[in-house]
C-alpha cells in the first residue's frame, strides 16, 4: 500500500475520532452541564478538523517530503496532550489516547518514528503531572487545568510508571508488526510481479504457438482458447470460450463418447475436415487428459492446419507414381512403335499390290487405321514420359491464349452453344518455351471443352502476381462443365484416366508433367455439376521455382482427358 493512501486513511480515522469525541463531549455537556471546560475542548476539536484539510492539502506532497508524515504524528501526540490538560490531566480518562498516534505512526513511518512520537508522548505527559504536583509556574497551562482532585504522589507515580511502559510498549509492538507486515507486503508484492510475469510469460508463449490449443472442462466447455486456434478455425476467442468444444471445432459426434475412455498415458488423434469462414481445411487434432491443480479433470486439445501438408503428400504420392511410370515408359513404347510401324506399312503395301475384295480392303483400312490411333497414343506417351527439352524466351502469354482461343472456335469439339472468352487485358510476359506453353493451354482448353458436352462458357485468363518475393504468371481455365467428383481429383494426373470418349488418359498427365518440368505449380478446383478450374502457376523468370508462392488461384474445372 503506498503512503499517500495510508495518510488518506489516517487521516480519515482521525476526523471520525474527533467526530466521535464532539458526539460525547455534546452528550455528557447537556446531560451534565460544566462536565467540561466547554471552550478550550471544542477548539481542540476544531483545531484538529482544521489541520486534517490542511494535512489533506499537503497530501500529495508527502511522498516526497516525509518530514511532513513526521509533523502529522508529532501534531497529533501535541493534540492528544492538550485534550489530556483540558480534562484533568493526570486524573484524565483519556490517557489511553497516547496509544493512538503512537500506533499511526508505526503503521506509517514503522518503528523509529513510532518510538520518537512514544517518547514525545511521554515527555508530554511527563510535562502535565510535573506540572500539576510541583510548584512550577506555567500560567499557560494552570489556566486550562480544570480543579479536580488528583490521586496520591505513589499512586500518581505508579500511574505515571505504567502508562510511559505502555508508551513505549505499544511502539514496540507497533513498530514490530508494522515491519513484520512491511516485510511480509514487500514479499508478497515481489511474489504477485513473479507471478504476473509467469502468467505473461505463460500467456505470451500459449499464443505464440502456431497450433491452436484449446483446454475443455471435463464437459467440454471451452476454457481458454489461444490466439492460433482463433486463426485456423476463424472464430475470435470471445465467441468460443463456454461453448462446446465438440460444436465449436466441428469434431465428429464420436469423438464425444470416446473423450471419457482417455487416460493420462493415452491420447486420441483426429483428422478431419472443418469448414472455416474462408474454406473447408484439414484439421489434425489430438486430445490429451488435462489434470487442474484441485484434483478436478479436463481436457486438453492441440491441432494444426494440415491442408497444405496433406496437399503436399498428395502431389508427392503422385510424382512417385507418375516417376515409376515415366521410367518404364520409353522401353515400352519404342518397343511397340517400332514392330506396329513396320507391320503398318507392311499392310498398306500389300492394300495396294493385291488383289481384294471389298470386305478384305475394308479390313485393311481398320488396321492402318487403328494402328494410326495406336502410334498417336504411344506418341502421346513418349511426350509424357520423356524430358521435354525447353527452349525458353521472353513471350506474351495473353497472346497465346488468344492464339489458343482461336483453334478453338474453329475446331470440331465447338458447338453453336459453347462460348469462348479470354481475359488477358494487359501483356503478360513470361519466360517459357512457347510450344509447351501452348501445349498446356491446347489440353486444358481442350479438355474444358469436352467436359460441356451441353454447352457452356470457356474461360482463359491470365494475370502477373507477386507472391514471397516471386514474379509468377497465373494462367487459369474454367469450365462450366460436369464437374469432377472430389474422390477422382487425387488422380486426375496419373496416365490412361480419361472420363472421355476416345481419350488417352494422358492429357492432364502431360500438362502436369510439363508445369512441374518449368518449376510451375497446377491446382484443381471442382464441384460436380457447376464446374472446374484449373490454375497454372509459372515462374515468370525461367530457373526460378513459383511453389513458394503458394497462394491458389481459384477456377473451376470438369473432367479428364
Amino acid at each position: 500500500m503506498n503512503l499517500r493512501r495510508r495518510l488518506s486513511r489516517l487521516i480519515a480515522a482521525r476526523v471520525v475520532l474527533v467526530t466521535l469525541l464532539l458526539g460525547s463531549a455534546i452528550l455528557i455537556q447537556i446531560s451534565r452541564p460544566g462536565s467540561f471546560p466547554v471552550d478550550p475542548f471544542f477548539t481542540l476539536i476544531g483545531i484538529t478538523y482544521a489541520l486534517s484539510v490542511c494535512y489533506l492539502a499537503t497530501l500529495r506532497y508527502a511522498e516526497r517530503h516525509l518530514w511532513l508524515v513526521d509533523l502529522q504524528c508529532a501534531a497529533d501526540a501535541l493534540l492528544v496532550s492538550a485534550f489530556i490538560l483540558v480534562t484533568g490531566g493526570i486524573a484524565s480518562n483519556y490517557s489511553s489516547l497516547y496509544t493512538l498516534p503512537i500506533i499511526a505512526a508505526a503503521m506509517i513511518r514503522y518503528r523509529r518514528v513510532a518510538m520518537q512520537v512514544a517518547t514525545l508522548s511521554a515527555a508530554l505527559y511527563l510535562a502535565i503531572v510535573a506540572v500539576q504536583y510541583g510548584d512550577f509556574d506555567v500560567p499557560l497551562v494552570k489556566r486550562f487545568l480544570p480543579a479536580v482532585d488528583l490521586p496520591t504522589l505513589r499512586v500518581a507515580q505508579y500511574s505515571v510508571a505504567i502508562s510511559l511502559g505502555g508508551f513505549v510498549g505499544v511502539a514496540l509492538l507497533a513498530g514490530s508488526l508494522a515491519d513484520s507486515l512491511r516485510s511480509a507486503g514487500a514479499r508478497l508484492e515481489d511474489a504477485s510481479l513473479v507471478i504476473r510475469d509467469l502468467r505473461a510469460y505463460n500467456e505470451y508463449v500459449i499464443n505464440s504457438l502456431l497450433s491452436g490449443l484449446i483446454t475443455s472442462d471435463v464437459q467440454g466447455q471451452i476454457l481458454t482458447f489461444n490466439r492460433a486456434a482463433a486463426t485456423i478455425i476463424g472464430l475470435p476467442a470471445t465467441h468460443a470460450i463456454g461453448r462446446d468444444i465438440v460444436e465449436v471445432m466441428q469434431l465428429p459426434e464420436s469423438v464425444r463418447g470416446r473423450l471419457s475412455d482417455l487416460t493420462e498415458r493415452r491420447g486420441l488423434r483426429v483428422d478431419y475436415q472443418h469448414k472455416a469462414p474462408d474454406g473447408v481445411i484439414d484439421v489434425g487434432l489430438t486430445a490429451s487428459v488435462l489434470m487442474f491443480p484441485d484434483g478436478g479433470r479436463g481436457y486438453l486439445f492441440a491441432f494444426q492446419n494440415v491442408t497444405e501438408l496433406r496437399r503436399l503428400e498428395r502431389e508427392a504420392r503422385l510424382r512417385q507414381r507418375l516417376a515409376a511410370v515415366g521410367e518404364m515408359a520409353a522401353g515400352i513404347a519404342h518397343e511397340i512403335r517400332n514392330p506396329l510401324a513396320s507391320m503398318a506399312g507392311s499392310i498398306q503395301l500389300l492394300r495396294h499390290e493385291l488383289p481384294l475384295s471389298d470386305e478384305q480392303a475394308q479390313l485393311m483400312d481398320i488396321v492402318l487405321r487403328e494402328s494410326e490411333r495406336l502410334n498417336h497414343t504411344i506418341k502421346s506417351f513418349l511426350a509424357y514420359a520423356r524430358p521435354q527439352r525447353s527452349a525458353p524466351a521472353r513471350l506474351d502469354v495473353g497472346r497465346v491464349l488468344q492464339d489458343t482461343a482461336l483453334l478453338l472456335r474453329n475446331s470440331a469439339d465447338v458447338h453453336d452453344d459453347h462460348v469462348i472468352e479470354v481475359d488477358a487485358p494487359d501483356p503478360v510476359w513470361c519466360e517459357a518455351d512457347e510450344n509447351q506453353v501452348r501445349q498446356i493451354v491446347w489440353n486444358l482448353a481442350s479438355n474444358g471443352l469436352r467436359a460441356m458436352s451441353k454447352g457452356g462458357r470457356l474461360l482463359l485468363s491470365v494475370r502477373s502476381a507477386e507472391e514471397s518475393g516471386n514474379h509468377v504468371v497465373v494462367l487459369a481455365v474454367q469450365d462450366q462443365g460436369c464437374g469432377i467428383p472430389a474422390d477422382d481429383i487425387d488422380s486426375i494426373f496419373q496416365p490412361f484416366r480419361s472420363t472421355f470418349e476416345r481419350g488417352t488418359g494422358l492429357g492432364l498427365a502431360i500438362v502436369h508433367r510439363l508445369v512441374t518440368d518449368d518449376h510451375g505449380t497446377i491446382d484443381v478446383s471442382s464441384e460436380v455439376g457447376v464446374g472446374t478450374i484449373f490454375t497454372v502457376k509459372l515462374p515468370a523468370h525461367a530457373g526460378l521455382s513459383s511453389t513458394s508462392a503458394a497462394a491458389e488461384v481459384a477456377a473451376p474445372r470438369s473432367a479428364v482427358v
